[in-house]
């Protein structure tokens, strides 16, 4: 998903949604969206994702242990890019997802621009 604004949270805390795991730097958000998450009873993760370098075993990890429990859980970026790159990394590197497997699991979450850094970081060639 992309950017979601104070109406799009408080639709998603209606539905189930109890955390929001953003993975854009507070360089890129222009409104306080901790707070609103506070407000709307959800829980509130930042993983910052600036740049491709930011695609590493760190940030999965965070990812990766932020996604844990039963909790519906939202993750979300500018526009779903850096939600599918570091999505597809964690499916190859922590849940047992084959380099192909994981890069079809990041296109479907969002993954476009960064596929080429994803590949890289997974093995695989440059199309």
């Amino acid at each position: 998903m992309g950017q979601p604004d104070h109406e799009d949270l408080q639709a998603l805390a209606r539905k189930g949604v109890r955390r929001v795991i953003n993975l854009r730097p507070h360089s890129e958000l222009n409104w306080d969206e901790a707070a609103c998450a506070a407000t709307c009873g959800l829980d509130y993760i930042n993983i910052p994702v600036a740049t491709p370098a930011d695609l590493d075993r760190t940030h999965a990890a965070a990812l990766r242990e932020a996604l844990q429990g039963d909790a519906h859980v939202l993750v979300h970026c500018g526009t779903a890019n850096r939600v599918g790159a570091l999505l597809a990394l964690v499916a190859a590197w922590d849940w047992g997802h084959s380099p192909e497997s994981a890069l079809e699991l990041g296109r479907r979450a969002g993954l476009a621009a960064l596929e080429p850094a994803v590949r890289v970081r997974l093995g695989l060639p440059l199309d």
